[in-house]
Order: C-alpha cells, then sequence, then structure tokens
C-alpha cells in the first residue's frame, strides 16, 4: 500500500520521541500567544487619513473651487497610494481630504502629502498661506474617556473653567501610564486674562482698540540680551517684563485724542475668567444636570487595549480625592479595553464551549477513547493557530476569534476521519501490529484529507483580496481559518495517530465477520435510511427531486424577503451617538436648547445610563467618526449626544433595538426648520461614510441640486430608510464690512490699519500669555469684545478704529 504524504508523516513520527515535545511546544507557544497577544475592540487596520486644511480669505466659494480646491485635487490625486480624494469648500476655507489604501504607513502617507505639496507649491494662489496637513489614523481613536462633572448637589458650585482646570491636571497624570497616545480634552473653558474694551468709552477718549492692542503687548514682552560679564561670573541679561495678574495690565497707560495719558482700565474692563468658546459639554443622569468635561485617552499602535485601560483605571482610582475632588464624580464613558475584554473572555468561552460539545458527541458515537484524543487535537490546533496569528500581526478582537469558532466545526473533521479510520483498522484484527495498522489507516485517508483541507483553504484566501475597508477588516477570518486548517490537518497525521496508540487498550474487542461490523446505533440508523435509497432508482430520483426542491424555497426566501440577508449581524454596544446639525447659521444657545431638550427624552429610556451632550464641539470620535470626520464638527450649529448603555448582561434589548427606540422618540423632538437628527450606532464592519450614500454629478450646481433632490425625496419614501441628509449646505448669514475709500483718502488713513484694527474689534486677538511658574498653566492674555458686545448696533459702530494727527495738533479719528 502506498503511503502517501499522509502516511509517511504518520510512519515518521508515529514512534518518535520527539512527538510528544512537538505537543508540548505547541501547547507552550499557543499559551505564550493567549497571554502576550494584543486584545482589541476593532481590527487594527491601517486607514490613513489626511486632511489638507487651507484658509482662503476673501475668497467666496466658487473661487475657492477654482482657484484652491481643484489644484489640491490634482495634487492629491497624483500620489501613489492615494485611493479617494473628498473636498469640502466653503467661504474662506478649503479641506481636502486624501484616504490612502487600507495598509499603507500613516508616516509614508504623510510624508508623501507634504512633499508633493511642497513640490507644488507654485499652484497655490498668491496670498494663501500654506496649507495645514493632519493625518488622522485608528491609533489615534480613543481607547478611554473620562467624564468629570459635579456631583448634583454642589453642582451650582462647579463651572466647566474649574472642571477644565482638573482635566489639564489629569491629563497630565494620565499621560504618564505607559502605551498612552494622543490625548485631548472635549468641552470645558481654560483661563484666560480677558481685556473687553468698552466702545463707548474708546469713543469718548478716542483710543482705538488698535492701540489698546499695542499697549498690551508691548509690556507683554520679555527677551534676552546678552550677558554681562564680570571678574568672577557672567549673569545673563533679560529684558522686559510679562503680565501676571489682571491688575497689572489695567495700569498700562494708552494716549487719548487729546494727548492724555489715560490707564488701561479707564476704556476696558480687565478680568481672569473663562474663555468664552463657542462650546459647551454637560452631562444628563438620573439624578439631574451639571456641566462637564471630557478626557479622551488613545493608546499607542501595536499596545494592547485591555492593559492599557486598566492601567488607566488604576492610577485613575489612586488619584481620586487627591488630584480629583471628593465632590466631583470622574466616570469611565469609555473602556475599549474592558468591551475587548468581555469580547474575547467570552468567544473564548464559547471556543471551549464548542470544543466540550465535540468532544461528549465523539465520545457517544465513536468512543471514550477517540474523545479523549479529540479533546487533545482540538485545543492544540487552536493553540498553534492563535500563536500563528500572532505572528502574522493580528490581535485578539470579536473578527479574529469569530474566525476560529467558524473554522472549529471544519477542523475537526481530519481528525474525526483519522481517529475513526484507525479504529476500524485495529477493529480487523487481521494480525497487524498497531502502529502498521494506524500507519495504513492514516494513508488510506490521507488524500481525501488533503484535497478536503486546501479545497476549504482555496474556499475561504479569495477573501483576504476584497477591496477596500472590508478586505483587510475581515482578513483574520481566512487567514486564522486557513491557519487552523493547516495545523489541523498536521496534527491529525502526527498527534492523533500517537495519541491513539498512547490511549489504546490492552486488547481489543473480538471482531465481527461482516464488513461493517461494530458500526454503532449512528451507523445502524443510517444504513436503515440510506439502504433504500441507494438501492432503488426511483426512489434515488424521488430523493433528489425532494432536495432540489426544497433549495428552490430556500432561495426563494431571499427573493420574497422572507429572511433578511446581512453581511455582518448587529453588534450589542454599549453607546449610542446622536448627531444634532441646526440651520447653518443658528446660536450656540438655540443648539443647546435642543440637545438639552432631546438629552431628556433619551435620558428616559430604561438602559440609558447617562447621556453627554456636546454643543458646539464633538464628542471623542470613534472608529466610525474617525472615517466620516466627526472630529471636525466645531461649528455653534452642531452638537452631539454620546448615550451611555448599561451593560449588555443587564438589559434584555440589544443595542439595535435602542437605538431604533431612541430614533422613534426623537422624531416627536420639536426642533426648528431644517434640523437634521441623526441617530448613529458603531456598525459592525468597517464604517462607511454612510450606509446608503448617492453621489450626484452634472455640469453645473443647480442640476446637481435638483437631481439630489429628488433623490432625497426616493430616500424617504422608503419606511427603512432613516436619517436622510444632504450635503447641499446653506450660506451662513454675513454682515459685510466695506472701508469707504473716499473716507480713507480724506482722513489719510491706512486701508489695511483699519482693515487689522476692524478684525481685532469682531474677532478678537491673543497677545501673550501669563507666565505663573512651575506646575500651572500660562494663562491666555486675550483682547476681545465681550460675548454681549458681539452684535452689530450703534455703540459698536462707534468703536474707533484708526486715529490721525492734524497739523494743528488735533486728532480725528475715524469710525
Amino acid at each position: 500500500m502506498t503511503l502517501g504524504i499522509s502516511g509517511g508523516l504518520t510512519k515518521a513520527t508515529i514512534r518518535s520521541p520527539l512527538t510528544p515535545l512537538f505537543l508540548l511546544t505547541a501547547v507552550a507557544l499557543g499559551l505564550l500567544a493567549v497571554f502576550t497577544i494584543p486584545r482589541e475592540e476593532e481590527p487594527q487596520i491601517s486607514v490613513p487619513l489626511v486632511d489638507i486644511s487651507v484658509q482662503a480669505n476673501g475668497l467666496r466659494a466658487p473661487d475657492a473651487v477654482e482657484l484652491v480646491t481643484k489644484p489640491l485635487e490634482t495634487i492629491i490625486k497624483s500620489i501613489d497610494g492615494v485611493e479617494h480624494v473628498y473636498s469640502q469648500t466653503q467661504d474662506d476655507h478649503v479641506l481636502v481630504t486624501a484616504r490612502f489604501r487600507v495598509g499603507t504607513s500613516p508616516d509614508a502617507a504623510i510624508t508623501r502629502i507634504q512633499e508633493r505639496i511642497k513640490a507644488n507649491i507654485d499652484r497655490i494662489p498668491v496670498g494663501i498661506p500654506p496649507p495645514q496637513i493632519v493625518e488622522r489614523g485608528i491609533s489615534d481613536v480613543p481607547i478611554a474617556v473620562i467624564t468629570l462633572s459635579p456631583h448634583p448637589n454642589v453642582a451650582d458650585r462647579w463651572d466647566d473653567q474649574a472642571l477644565y482646570s482638573v482635566a489639564r491636571q489629569l491629563q497630565s497624570e494620565l499621560m504618564k501610564v505607559q502605551d498612552v497616545g494622543l490625548t485631548f480634552i472635549v468641552g470645558g473653558r481654560p483661563q484666560e486674562i480677558r481685556v473687553a474694551p468698552d466702545p463707548g468709552r474708546l469713543a469718548l477718549y478716542g483710543v482705538p482698540l488698535s492701540a489698546v492692542i499695542d499697549a498690551v503687548r508691548s509690556a507683554n514682552n520679555s527677551f534676552p540680551a546678552g550677558a554681562l560679564r564680570g571678574l568672577s561670573e557672567t549673569q545673563s541679561a533679560v529684558v522686559g517684563r510679562t503680565l501676571d495678574e489682571p491688575s497689572d495690565i489695567g495700569l498700562l497707560s494708552v494716549r487719548a485724542a487729546d494727548g492724555r495719558q489715560i490707564y488701561l482700565r479707564d476704556v476696558a474692563d480687565v478680568t481672569m475668567g473663562p474663555r468664552e468658546d463657542q462650546a459647551r459639554a454637560w452631562r444628563f443622569t438620573r439624578a439631574g444636570m451639571a456641566p462637564a468635561v471630557s478626557l479622551a485617552i488613545a493608546k499607542r499602535a501595536g499596545a494592547n487595549a485591555v492593559v492599557v485601560s486598566q492601567a488607566i483605571e488604576r492610577r485613575l482610582e489612586q488619584l481620586r480625592g487627591r488630584l480629583i475632588p471628593v465632590d466631583v464624580d470622574a466616570v469611565m464613558t469609555r473602556n475599549y479595553g474592558e468591551t475587548a475584554n468581555e469580547k474575547a473572555n467570552e468567544l473564548l468561552f464559547h471556543l471551549g464551549l464548542a470544543t466540550l460539545s465535540i468532544v461528549a458527541l465523539i465520545a457517544f458515537a465513536i468512543g471514550i477513547r477517540e474523545a479523549l484524543v479529540t479533546a487533545f487535537v482540538i485545543p492544540t490546533t487552536i493553540l498553534l493557530t492563535l500563536f500563528a496569528s500572532n505572528l502574522m500581526g493580528y490581535t485578539i478582537n470579536r473578527v479574529s476569534l469569530f474566525a476560529l469558532i467558524f473554522s472549529i466545526g471544519i477542523l475537526v473533521d481530519d481528525a474525526i476521519v483519522v481517529i475513526e479510520n484507525i479504529a476500524r483498522h485495529w477493529a480487523m484484527k487481521n494480525g497487524r501490529s498497531r502502529y502498521d495498522a494506524a500507519i495504513q489507516a492514516v494513508a488510506e485517508v490521507g488524500n481525501p484529507t488533503i484535497v478536503a483541507t486546501l479545497t476549504v483553504i482555496v474556499a475561504l484566501l479569495p477573501m483576504m483580496f476584497v477591496s477596500g475597508l472590508m478586505g483587510p477588516y475581515m482578513a483574520p477570518i481566512p487567514a486564522n481559518a486557513s491557519a487552523a486548517m493547516i495545523f489541523s490537518f498536521f496534527v491529525a497525521m502526527v498527534l492523533a495517530p500517537w495519541l491513539m496508540v498512547r490511549f489504546a487498550r490492552k486488547t481489543l474487542t473480538p471482531p465481527d465477520a461482516a464488513h461493517h461490523q461494530d458500526e454503532g446505533r449512528l451507523g445502524k440508523l443510517y444504513r436503515r435510511v440510506a439502504t433504500p435509497i441507494i438501492r432503488d432508482r426511483r426512489r434515488a430520483r424521488a430523493f433528489l427531486l425532494a432536495v432540489g426542491a426544497a433549495t428552490l424555497i430556500a432561495c426563494a426566501l431571499f427573493a420574497t424577503r422572507t429572511v433578511r440577508v446581512k453581511l455582518l449581524p448587529f453588534d450589542n454596544k454599549s453607546e449610542v451617538q446622536v448627531v444634532v446639525d441646526l440651520p447653518e447659521g443658528a446660536s450656540l444657545e438655540a443648539t443647546q436648547r435642543v440637545l438639552f431638550e432631546a438629552a431628556q427624552i433619551v435620558d428616559r429610556v430604561p438602559e440609558v445610563v447617562s447621556v453627554d451632550a456636546y454643543a458646539g464641539t464633538a464628542a471623542p470620535f470613534n472608529f466610525n467618526g474617525l472615517v466620516r470626520h466627526y472630529y471636525l464638527r466645531n461649528q455653534p450649529e452642531q452638537g452631539d449626544l454620546q448615550v451611555t448603555l448599561t451593560a449588555k448582561d443587564q438589559r434584555t434589548r440589544a443595542s439595535h433595538a435602542i437605538a431604533i427606540d431612541i430614533r422613534q422618540r426623537l422624531a416627536r423632538l420639536q426642533t426648528p426648520p431644517g434640523t437634521v437628527i441623526r441617530v448613529v450606532e458603531v456598525p459592525p464592519g468597517p464604517p462607511v461614510i454612510s450606509t446608503l450614500l448617492a453621489e450626484v454629478y452634472g455640469p453645473d450646481s443647480n442640476t446637481r441640486r435638483a437631481v439630489a433632490s429628488q433623490l432625497e425625496r426616493i430616500f424617504r419614501s422608503f419606511p427603512y430608510v432613516v436619517d436622510v441628509d444632504n450635503s447641499f449646505g446653506e450660506r451662513r448669514p454675513r454682515l459685510r464690512l466695506t472701508p469707504d475709500r473716499a473716507q480713507l483718502e480724506y482722513f489719510g488713513l491706512s486701508e489695511q490699519n483699519v482693515l487689522d484694527s476692524i478684525g481685532a474689534t469682531l474677532g478678537g486677538a491673543v497677545v501673550g500669555y501669563s507666565h505663573r511658574g512651575e506646575g500651572r498653566d500660562p494663562i491666555e492674555i486675550a483682547v476681545r469684545l465681550p460675548q454681549s458686545a458681539r452684535s452689530w448696533s450703534q455703540n459698536l459702530a462707534a468703536m474707533p478704529v484708526a486715529v490721525r494727527r492734524n497739523g494743528d495738533g488735533r486728532t480725528r479719528w475715524p469710525i
């Protein structure tokens, strides 16, 4: 009998003393992989997204498209590895996003962008500043979010500025944790020294705003000026000083129109307080509402999310009551390390349960000895697969573990076939030794086993070559399943015969003369059912027709939509996001009102633990938000609700059902016309720009909008299509101030100086920092109008923007 590859392997190893060493080595390597391989929430695929932001001051959107957007798109598209280019153009600003092919190194991606833009910088119009280039990747997604908020009974004693100060100190401490990556704070307002000019008093004294800015900037100036040398020492000379307190700034002097020197405090209010940012964050719980600040923490690439998150939790507990006041709650509203560990443990548990089920089935169907061999073979194969997965650079996540559970049903086939055939050959008792019978039994089924193994591998491998995000995202399935099949073949040919010999009984039961002796109860049942079909051709044909009809009926269920078809099942997450967009130009207060009403509705859902509201800023983004660029949401009309649910083992409904419930509740919310509310779930697979996206191309904007409006109406007509939106954008209300050239010439003023002064009047200007010494952040010194004065009125129109001295010594100031 020709042994072939399979019989040759068995013959070489069944008596070898190295076989048990191979078994021990496989178990040791597998256990090493189990304890060292990183555990992740999602597959760590490299999807470099590079944002190129250009501040195109003075250009309206149509002009910016021609002068900035199109040249940038041409430059970016010429770069090797760029898969998609997206652009967003509005008045005075252009954003171009380059998405590279999956797997491209983030460092290589941003280097290519920078080099190509520098080589073609001549295409950028004159007067446009150099583009700002920012790269984002999967490693930038926070794995932990810590939300700080005061206890409801002391919420009136805390504001977002005080919470921001605590968050900054906490950020400095948690950055010391090993493998912590990017960290950032969402919400809160840092402290600043604000010089708030009074337009009325400035007009009364004839002091232009530029004089106030120059006075503060000049006084807050310090720089080294060489060294002074003596006989025995050298002293460093420093010129100037920095301003420390608001009182110091208030005592600075500025020149009035009549030449008098007046104090700065006579024309401006100098205070220290929270910066007037157009962003707010609040936390809603069953106990009430309170201001909040969120600290988002990412990890370094390749680090174990479970280890990093546990280290963050330990450090956070150490800081409670010390750095974190006792009346402030510090809650981890996101902990991807904990959820990844739970999913990994749950899937490993089901993996073990499946193994035990197979062992019990083999014990019932074949025998105890064969079940014991299977109990060794399956874990060894799985451990070897985990070791190979670690070598290939994969992590333990829900996709890779799904591959193992998926493959456990097929990887056990090789061992079962070999074990059952060895048992059959031993039962023949035809004078052969156990070793020879085992070798011949393996050789008999070896070639079919090899073909079956290769067939499964060939069927799985094409999944690795799927384009886009889906390919690398699902790559652990074909990679791990193929590795499991290869290892299962070698384990079945090497370990299974060796274990069968070691577990063999000293004597064999006397064989029956029939060829189908000791076939067992299942064998007898199969023979009783199959024999009539095989012997009678008419019955065989009827059986084939019945199977064909059943197949057609099953396929018809898809056509009639009786059975839903999905690539991936919904994941049961512990978070849901609500994205709110008011009409462009809406105020922060209007956005905040809508968010408050929505948060109160969502908070009534039984499974909701807390709701974090972010107005004028984005919630800490996840992988889905990374691809959708949610982190760029910073306009006053934009807001987010981050909904935290109870743990999945403490609720009966899945997160998808809860999201549907939230969407139905929010549909009854009264909002300003044009408001769009979207309930966003973390997708079960790789994220996309939108679940259902229609891109419209046409000769002009009117045609494109008309076609897109028709498509939008069609989308809304389907009941299962929800949260329909478009990317038209509405022009934000604008107030344009144009200098009167005749008046400028009459007063002999520089147009640039007047424009700069008006810009500082409306937008404010940061003139320096107040240094407070070691361990404390410098405080920003800003000259800006108070929020109450930033609306067009006669008082604001009277703000002096420039002065000119006449020949008679008198000073005039145009308004």
